[in-house]
């Protein structure tokens, strides 16, 4: 607790104090320290504590406790207020126990003593003592409890357990699992919560401080309760304030890698467009003339099996047979006719994969597409396997099983991008001899389309974690951990869902659903 500024406040003193004289003059306003330390070194807390110590040995006789009176705030003003008190009660007291008390020495003692309550009850705090035995059992209180928390209190000090019977039961563990501290360190400092009259519970900082006796035993627990909800109140909103600044610059985090991801994404479907495009030209008219290239051979093998025919029919002149039979021997002609049948034909089969990966790379671009049009989903995939095949075929085989789907509305080039991070994603969790099954069907006006495989699968403490930005299991530089989440955007853009189940050591299974028809982006379906 940091001491508050007496003048600060606008108590109204109780009516025992305001019987009993007319409250004092209003203390000119003092500069306080900048650290709060006075000269002795003793902080603000430590100086107020001395204070309330003092206080409550007055009221039991003791005038002999020291005041904090060194400083220049109204603590100290305070402070040399109650010395003059003192001062004046110690000259007003009896030279013994059985002498009678003068009337006039009553009198004063009587109005100083109410002064000093009343200073007591229009502090911030309310000033407690209570005995040394770790009950909490108040033996005093002063009066602005009753402003403070709605008790008088009288009924604080009645009830031995009114201290520990309205503490928040939330808060009380963590006050008893330190209480004992006080004995050994010889103060302590608190914040919970106490539950008012009216029920609410207010925040209150509780700073105790453990008096002893001349031979160090302890007499009693000298403290003061503050009240400090709305400070706690505005904690709590800075820091919900905070948590949501934290939320909005994750989101723009978020956003702005994806934003970066989707250029990225674009910028290589233009370039693999472009050089599908460079490809397809010199493919094409090597594609033409190895067609012609095909019917020249086969025409020349004509040729030649039609000469060494007609060679043949001459009889009178043999030794021309035998001519043509050396060369075409030497030459290997059946071999060449056989072989560069073969050549030509192994040679066109190249170029018709070379023309199926340049379309596959322009459909899966789909560059120009911005709009939302109807696709066949199927041939998306197709695609999408064609240019992922490098990432499986070495380890695992496809497994197609679709099923009778209709053109779904939506953006192609996007989708296949969910396509392609499910496959890789499928693939890098399959060491060898892995199985990808790709399942496509409709339920309702919605399609799924389901993407398996048999491999490591996913652990349960990470499942729930995939879709996050920027998570991913792989090792540094091998993985953006954007793959997964960029596609959850992607298919609740369109209005879909995700959904992903899996089993360590038996594989995963991601369903994405998509509604056949909509305008635009969607807000995320209803499970069907």
């Amino acid at each position: 607790m940091q001491f508050e500024d007496f003048g600060s406040g606008s108590a109204t003193p109780s009516p025992a104090a305001t019987t009993a004289f007319a409250p004092p003059t209003a203390l000119p306003p003092q500069p306080a320290p900048a650290s709060g330390v006075d000269g002795a070194g003793a902080t603000t807390n430590e100086r107020f504590a001395a204070l309330c110590a003092a206080v409550g040995a007055a009221i039991k006789g003791d005038f002999t406790a020291p005041l904090p009176l060194q400083g220049h705030d109204r603590l100290t003003l305070l402070a040399k207020q109650l010395e003059l008190l003192f001062k004046r009660a110690q000259a007003a007291a009896p030279a013994s126990s059985t002498t009678a008390l003068p009337t006039g020495a009553g009198a004063d003692l009587t109005h100083e003593n109410a002064r000093l309550r009343y200073l007591i009850a229009n502090t911030p705090a309310i000033i407690y003592s209570s005995v040394p035995t770790g009950d909490g059992k108040m033996t005093f209180v002063s009066d602005n409890a009753l402003r403070v928390l709605d008790y008088k209190p009288e009924e604080m000090v009645t009830d031995p357990s009114f201290w520990f019977d309205h503490i928040h039961p939330d808060d009380v563990p963590t006050i008893f699992s330190s209480f004992t501290k006080i004995f050994t360190e010889g103060q302590q400092a608190y914040e919970y919560r106490f539950r008012a009259r009216d029920g609410r519970y207010l925040w209150m900082h509780d700073s105790l401080r453990l008096i002893r006796d001349a031979d160090g035993t302890p007499i009693e627990v000298v403290g003061s309760l503050t009240n400090i909800t709305d400070r706690k109140l505005m904690e709590e909103a800075l820091h919900k304030k905070g948590e949501e600044q934290q939320l909005l610059i994750n989101e723009l985090q978020q956003t702005q890698a994806q934003l970066l991801q989707s250029e990225k994404m674009a910028s290589i479907g233009q370039l693999a467009a472009g050089i599908a495009h460079e490809i397809n030209n010199p493919i094409g008219f090597v594609n033409s003339n190895m067609g012609a290239l095909r019917g020249y051979v086969d025409t020349l093998c004509e040729l030649v099996d039609g000469f060494d025919e007609a060679v043949g029919a001459l009889s009178q002149h043999p030794e021309l047979k035998a001519s043509t039979g050396k060369l075409k021997k030497k030459a290997d002609y059946e071999f060449l006719k056989e072989d560069v049948a073969g050549l030509v034909k192994e040679s066109l089969d190249g170029l018709k994969r070379v023309k199926d990966i340049v379309q596959s790379l322009k459909d899966f671009a789909h560059i120009g597409e911005t709009d939302w049009q109807f696709a066949d989903l199927h041939a998306g995939i197709d695609s999408t396997l064609t240019i992922a095949n490098n990432e499986f075929k070495f380890k695992a085989v496809v497994k197609k099983e679709y099923g009778a789907i209709p053109p779904v509305k939506c953006l192609a080039s996007q989708l296949n991008q969910v396509f392609m991070n499910l496959i890789v994603n499928a693939s890098h969790a399959i060491k060898e001899n892995g199985v990808i099954t790709i399942r496509t069907g409709t339920h309702d006006n919605w399609v799924w389309i389901e993407i398996g495989d048999n491999g490591s699968g996913i652990a349960p403490d990470i499942l729930n974690r995939i879709f996050e930005p920027f998570f991913t299991t792989k090792p540094v530089g091998k993985g953006t951990g954007l793959g997964l989440s960029m596609s959850y955007n992607i298919v609740n853009k369109h209005g879909g869902r995700i959904e992903v189940a899996s089993d360590v050591g038996v594989g995963t299974r991601f369903t994405v659903h998509l509604p056949v028809n909509q305008q635009g982006p969607a807000t995320a379906a209803p499970k069907p």
